[in-house]
């Protein structure tokens, strides 16, 4: 593969990256203008902000299955092209319930194009780039979410909310002019969807997230709250049952026998509880104690993802020299470090004071990007989509569980404080700090993880290769690849 044509794909699969993740952000100041402008209620507006997700996190599984069963190229750009012409949509709504289905239709077009984007990472690069284009894209989405406040804000302001969504058009549209540097790849296997595993993974998928999102926003007790988690549940549990008897299984358990998925995905699911945790409530820290306006707050997390990217190179190498489990626990340790400097800095701090911590979250989170590429090592070819799906799903819900895991504890004890008559906004304070040492302890627990699972076994470094009198090489037993 030439020069121009891996820029052509590592720009690619950085922009899909950015333009999935930078939707789901965006709205979020564009918000009350919405609202005014469409005449919506809260109940409106809160189908509005969520219908994205929602369709995004249910709809991963499918989406890295067919990636599978029609190729990763087609898959790619069938997604482009549903969310590119479903933000269209959005921009042309003229009510509640148009400009919620739009965003229903844009996360099934998301969750079309992450599988399929990761797939490509694990299996048409050269083994060389693919922790650099996972880091790249990782790096993408940080900065997509560092800077949808920034956007959001600004493009409301001059061009009204429609153009938070009319601005993902030339993105897609570029995207698309993109496509040709993937790869042919293998004839795709066309042996069916499993449509009852579909059903039972979009049902607990939905309900999981659903349920989360809205018990974080009204309690868990509020019905529908204990329905939604129950049912998915229940769904989740039908699911396991069925894909163990199905001859086309949407998901093969088998492949979560494999300590390096299964490991990796439960690392990734503890790693995004507490980044995810740190955005979310960090952005409102900033603006609610630190009086931050949200641009100001979004501009705070841009060293963060400058060190996100810059890292992404010594990630690679820091993975050759210690092996990828030692590197990768390492850099989860210093996301946690980052969480606890930051739970410290208080309420009479400025701009710089938080930095530290979140530039050590940002190289921190540099050091895990051979995560991805460790956890699918061992997944053949024909699965890779499924698997892809598999973390993908798993990196959507560890957000959504973050944002609700760091809110339970932070509105509990700021309750608590509240009652013993603090001002509400040391109250606040203190269930930021004590969420996020909670999250830190989540993050560990995937060092953890991280150094049990992905070690593989055997001699970390290449043993040399002997060459005989005759010149012949002697390949050593047990010789491999790099850790």
């Amino acid at each position: 593969m030439g020069r121009a044509r891996l820029l052509a794909l590592f720009s690619l699969l950085t922009l899909t990256g950015f333009i999935t993740t930078l939707d789901n952000t965006v709205i979020n100041v564009a918000l009350p203008t919405v609202q005014r402008e469409l005449g919506l209620t809260v109940p409106d507006l809160e189908w509005v902000a969520a219908g994205y997700v929602l369709s995004f996190g249910a709809l991963l599984l499918p989406g890295g299955r067919l990636t599978d069963l029609c190729g990763r190229g087609p898959v790619l750009a069938t997604g482009i092209v549903v969310f590119t012409a479903s933000s269209a949509a959005c921009a042309l709504a003229d009510s509640g319930g148009s400009l919620t289905a739009a965003r229903t239709v844009q996360g099934a077009g998301a969750a079309l194009v992450i599988p399929a984007s990761l797939a490509v990472i694990a299996v048409d690069l050269p083994a060389r780039l693919r922790s650099t284009a996972v880091g790249l894209w990782t790096a993408a989405l940080a900065v997509a979410l560092a800077l949808g406040p920034v956007v959001g804000g600004f493009v409301t302001e001059r061009w009204g909310w429609e153009g938070v969504f009319t601005l993902n058009i030339p993105f897609g549209v570029l995207a698309l002019l993109l496509m040709p540097a993937v790869p042919a790849g293998s004839a795709p296997r066309r042996r069916g969807l499993d449509v009852p595993g579909v059903l039972l993974s979009v049902l607990a998928l939905y309900l999981l997230t659903y349920g989360l999102v809205h018990g974080q926003e009204h309690g868990f007790t509020a019905a529908p709250v204990p329905q939604c988690l129950a049912v998915s549940a229940v769904a989740a549990c039908v699911f396991v049952l069925v894909e163990a008897r199905t001859a086309r299984p949407l998901v093969e358990l088998r492949l979560l026998r494999d300590r390096f998925l299964s490991g990796g995905i439960l690392a990734q699911v503890l790693w995004g509880i507490g980044v995810n945790g740190v955005f979310f409530f960090t952005a409102l820290y900033l603006q609610r104690v630190l009086g931050f306006s949200p641009t100001g707050a979004g501009l705070a997390f841009l060293p963060l993802a400058g060190a996100l990217l810059l890292g992404t190179p010594v990630a690679e190498r820091a993975a050759r020299a210690l092996g990828a489990h030692v590197s990768i626990a390492g850099g989860l340790g210093l996301v946690a470090v980052g969480l606890l400097y930051v739970s410290g800095v208080g309420a009479g701090a400025g701009y710089w004071d938080p930095q530290p911590g979140l530039l050590m979250i940002g190289w921190g989170s540099a050091l895990t990007t051979p995560l991805t590429v460790r956890s699918l090592l061992r997944v053949p070819e024909d699965g890779m989509g499924m698997a892809t799906g598999l973390v993908s799903a798993a990196r959507e819900v560890s957000g959504v569980f973050g944002v609700v895991l760091v809110g339970v504890v932070l509105t509990r004890r700021e309750r608590s404080e509240l009652r013993s008559g603090a001002d509400p906004r040391d109250a606040f304070l203190a269930g930021y700090d004590l969420g996020l040492r909670i999250a830190a302890c989540c993050v560990l627990a995937g060092a953890l993880v991280t150094l049990l699972t992905l070690r593989r076994r055997g001699r970390h470094r290449r043993p040399r290769r002997t060459v005989a009198r005759s010149r012949t090489p002697l390949v050593m037993k047990g010789q491999g690849p790099l850790s």
